[in-house]
């Protein structure tokens, strides 16, 4: 019997920062939160289309970086959840927040902006990380906060 010559493919895993650990900026709000999603979005989409993204945090809340998840339509955007977590293990993260904005201008969350939610924070224990909020932004009235709501 011949040994038969298998082929698999190598997976190669990287993160790399260019940000010392002492100048991270440190999220200590939902706020602080904000202000970094905003500073990243397209002004050009905020209106326009639906995009979800992520702020990945190590143990002492502090920013290790941010990643665009999505890029949908005018009412909605598909949240790849596994692609979430594809991130937060890449980075060693502890905790995560979410964010996507709502062009329509209605800052309130809907019930499958509840649904994602739950399902996010869920697989987030399971890899003992920490969902710290979701955050929905809206061209003109600011931010909700499904933590500072209570619903985190």
């Amino acid at each position: 019997m011949k040994n038969k010559v298998t082929k698999v493919a190598e997976v190669s895993l990287k993160y790399k920062t260019r940000i010392k650990p002492s100048e991270r900026l440190q999220i200590k709000s939902s706020a602080d939160a904000y202000n970094i999603f905003i500073q990243g979005w397209n002004e050009d989409t905020l209106e326009h289309v639906e995009e979800f993204k992520i702020l990945l945090l190590n143990r002492a809340n502090k920013a290790l970086g941010t990643a665009q998840i999505s890029l949908g339509g005018t009412a909605g955007t598909v949240t790849d959840v596994k692609l979430i977590f594809q991130y937060a293990l890449k980075t060693n993260a502890q905790g995560l927040i979410i964010c996507h904005n709502h062009p329509s201008g209605n800052n309130q969350p809907s019930d499958s902006d509840k649904k994602i939610t739950q399902k996010i924070r869920e697989a987030a224990e399971l890899l003992d990380m920490h969902l710290m909020d979701h955050i929905i932004i809206t061209p003109h009235d600011g931010y909700y906060s499904f933590a500072d709501d209570g619903l985190l």
